[in-house]
Parts: C-alpha cells; sequence; structure tokens
C-alpha cells in the first residue's frame, strides 16, 4: 500500500528564511515612535519660561517670610531690587542679598515695597521679566492681605 499523500516535513517558523516585516508590524512600529515622540514633545517646556516662574515662586517665598520675621520681630522690613537680584533691608541678622536663579531675570515694582510689621501691607505687584524674552513677564500680587501669588498674563490665551 502506498501512500496517495506524502508527508513533508517542514522547518519550524522561526527557522525558515524571513522575507522582511509584515505590514502589521510596521504599524505598531510607526505607532510606538509616533506615541513616544508625542509624549516627549509635550513634556517639553520653554526653558526660558520656566526659569522665569522658578525665580517668581523664590521670589514670593521669600517675601512671604520676610513677611513673617518682620510681623513677629515688630521690625519693619523692605525689598529692593538690584540688577542682579535682590536685598531684604531690616531682618534679624542684616540684610539679606540674593541673586536670582537665572543671570537674565530681572525685576520691577511700583513703588517701594514695605513688608510689614503690620499684618496688611500695601496691595502691590512684582513684575519679573528675562532679557532672552523680553515681551514674556511674571507677575508676583498681594492685595495686602494673601500671600504674595503669580497673576495669570491675561496676555495668554488658555483656549487653543
Amino acid at each position: 500500500m502506498t501512500p496517495s499523500h506524502r508527508f513533508e516535513p517542514r522547518a519550524p517558523a522561526w527557522a525558515r528564511p524571513s522575507g522582511g516585516f509584515t505590514l502589521l508590524e510596521l504599524l505598531v512600529v510607526v505607532a510606538i515612535i509616533a506615541s513616544a515622540t508625542a509624549a516627549v514633545s509635550l513634556s517639553m517646556r520653554d526653558s526660558a519660561d520656566t526659569a522665569l516662574e522658578r525665580d517668581a515662586l523664590r521670589l514670593g517665598a521669600l517675601l512671604e517670610a520676610a513677611r513673617a520675621q518682620s510681623r513677629a520681630s515688630g521690625v519693619p522690613v523692605r525689598w529692593v531690587a538690584t540688577p542682579t537680584g535682590f536685598v531684604i533691608h531690616g531682618l534679624p541678622g542684616g540684610s539679606q542679598t540674593q541673586a536670582w536663579l537665572n543671570p537674565q531675570t530681572s525685576a520691577s515694582a511700583v513703588g517701594p515695597l514695605w513688608l510689614g510689621p503690620e499684618p496688611i501691607i500695601h496691595p502691590n505687584t512684582i513684575t519679573l521679566a528675562m532679557a532672552a524674552r523680553p515681551q514674556r513677564v511674571v507677575r508676583l500680587t498681594t492685595d495686602g492681605v494673601r500671600p504674595f501669588a503669580i497673576q495669570p498674563d491675561p496676555t495668554v490665551s488658555s483656549q487653543p
């Protein structure tokens, strides 16, 4: 009896020569690359904006600390901007000179900024700018009662 159908052994799939990638494999690779690129581009922020916001947050924290020390000691404290940073006069232990985290940062205030010793101070705004991007500013404000906080920029729209 001779079999009408002969069984021919085939090599396993991993041992056969490959003719290239399938369309599905290529689509998966392209989708992974697109997702990774989108995630990286969305997570990156402009370094100038970040540096300016960091300086503003740091300044706000230092002003609130000086305000609390002024109230606790009963001594008036004054903040003054300098070309390379700022000075806080009147603190216990002497004046504190601070430099900006980014050397291109500059600040200006409307009038003198007294931080106490009264619990309510005059409303004031400090405007921080950067030499590299003069059109971008960050405003640190207080109404005299609340702590200093970054005020949203009205020229930047949050709508797409």
